[in-house]
């Protein structure tokens, strides 16, 4: 396509927003019949010449220069209307690959490109439970929907299907997710709605991210210092989150902070969370829900505190982790941690990647949180004892591109009371998309 005509196009998408100009190129005279449409182009900085002052419209414009073309016209793209927004749009993702590579950043794209923007991930996964001398299969898919409302704000929702392949009947499908972030600079956000939480580091034992909360959330990040504050209430789309109650209702309100630092040879984190239950006493005893001695915590408020280090040395990660709960019953064991050694890290994006990880764990029966993140179920057995010690080993390979392959190993478990568990295990597909 000439240049010259690609031009005039392009100065019909942009119709009004510029006057006319003295004209900036000396091949190009009033006589021309693109005349007009290459002069505002110019005085809007939309086009160049070259440095002898010509601008060569009878050459075919290459896609290269196209997408310059389309990438000043998107830092413009506030003076235009729906209609001439809508055709930008479709340049944008035409010519995607050429904005790349002109080192237009992609999430400035992602604002200027379209509203909706969809992504996700499925996971199939086997589990032997082991506690309840059961095996599960099942699987989940969650799919994100972002909407991009302005330069600063964006509204995100996430939709959830789980399934468990052994029943066919058991398939539900919910929204467990829906919020509204919105970016004061940088380095600042605010969020208000259903949204994610995540305590601590490595400890499954304490929900390592597969929970969440109706809320509002605020948050500090500059790359080497992140800090962050909530209050809300737990929601019930993803199981008893508030354990050790183990009949808390999961609208127990909360409040949290959340502090990490990068020091480059190490990563610290700290947590603070506090819940009120608003239904009253809650039990736990040391035989389960059939509990003979009940501890009664009526009128309690649990408080709990946590720390997390990583070291990275080369290819492998030292970790550990430490928790409290500083106003348990005595008849609980208030602390919790573990420690463990990682190697390697298993990249979405390159097929052959791998890590592997082996932590020790001890976890004490008032510092549980809900579903374990280990996904072997093995710290069910809290229930059931004061203490529980185990060995646990994760492992990650990348298969293809946006597909890994993850495995689990309970082992060597130590129940401070009754029957001490059996090994558990799991493993699982999982995609991204």
């Amino acid at each position: 396509m000439k240049k010259i005509l690609a031009l005039a196009a392009v100065a019909a998408l942009t119709a009004g927003v510029s006057a006319y100009a003295a004209n900036p190129f000396s091949d190009v005279t009033p006589s021309d019949w693109a005349y007009q449409a290459v002069v505002d182009l110019s005085e809007q900085g939309v086009v160049e010449g070259y440095p002898d002052g010509t601008f060569k419209g009878e050459r075919n414009i290459t896609r290269y220069e196209m997408a310059q073309i389309i990438a000043r016209m998107l830092a413009k793209e506030d003076q235009l209307n729906a209609e001439q927004r809508a055709t930008l749009d479709k340049l944008a993702g035409e010519y995607a690959d050429e904005l790349a590579n002109l080192g237009v950043r992609v999430s400035n794209l992602e604002k200027k490109v379209g509203n909706l923007y969809w992504s996700g991930d499925a996971r199939m996964r086997y589990q032997d439970t082991t506690l309840n001398k059961d095996d599960s299969w099942n699987g989940r898919i969650r799919i994100n929907v972002r909407g991009q409302v302005n330069d600063s704000t964006y509204v995100q929702g996430r939709f959830l299907n789980e399934m468990n392949f052994k029943d066919s009947a058991s398939s539900d499908t919910s929204m467990d997710q829906l919020y509204v972030n919105h970016n004061f600079g940088k380095d600042f956000a605010v969020r208000l709605g259903r949204q994610p939480i995540s305590f601590g580091d490595q400890a499954g034992w304490l929900s390592n991210g597969h929970e969440g909360y109706d809320g509002v959330q605020a948050a500090y990040n500059n790359g080497k210092l992140s800090l962050t504050t909530g209050y809300g209430q737990f929601n019930n789309q993803y199981g008893d989150f508030s354990a050790p109650h183990s009949n808390t209702n999961n609208d127990a309100d909360f409040y949290f902070a959340r502090g990490a630092y990068d020091f480059d040879f190490a990563k610290l984190g700290v947590d603070y969370i506090s819940y009120q239950d608003k239904h009253g006493a809650t039990y736990i005893g040391s035989d389960g829900a059939t509990a003979t001695n009940k501890v009664d915590f009526k009128g309690t408020k649990p408080e709990l505190f946590g720390v997390n280090l990583n070291i990275p040395v080369q290819q492998f990660n030292v970790f550990g982790e430490y928790w409290k709960n500083t106003t348990a019953p005595d008849a609980l064991k208030d602390t919790a941690w573990n420690a463990g050694l990682g190697y390697g890290a298993a990249n979405w994006k390159k097929p052959g990647t791998w890590d592997l990880s082996v932590a020790y764990n001890s976890v004490g029966n008032a510092v549980y949180l809900g579903d374990s993140g280990w996904q072997t179920n093995i710290l069910d057995a809290v229930y059931k004892a004061d203490r529980l010690k185990f060995w646990n080993a994760m492992g990650d390979v990348t298969l293809a591109k946006n597909v890994q392959l993850h495995a689990e190993y309970a082992f060597a478990a130590d129940a401070d009371k009754g029957a001490d568990p059996d090994d558990a295990w799991t493993v699982s597909l999982n995609y991204k998309f």
